[in-house]
């Protein structure tokens, strides 16, 4: 790798900014993600001391995001393949 000098030749000024701002840009996101999966945990940790079952609520939620077609096929193809190999 070259030296620092000359690497940092390469880059104008303006490039030299526009990079400098792209990466404090992703820091401060790295850090809201940080703070936010904090976050998440300690709600994860509460509903676990009510007595509320962590696994099934991450489920829950995975599938409040699908969408309900989609769903409703992924269910219909588990039935199949659960009735095929003599499941339930």
């Amino acid at each position: 790798m070259a030296d620092d000098a000359s690497s940092i030749e390469v880059l104008n000024g303006t490039a030299q900014t526009q990079l400098k701002t792209i990466i404090e840009r992703i820091e401060r996101l790295e850090e809201d993600k940080a703070a936010i999966m904090a976050d998440q945990k300690e709600i994860y940790a509460e509903a676990k001391g009510n007595g509320f079952d962590v696994k099934v609520i991450r489920k829950v939620i995975r599938l409040r995001k699908q969408d309900k077609a989609k769903r409703q096929e992924e269910e219909a193809i588990l039935d199949l393949y659960l009735s095929a190999i003599g499941g339930l």
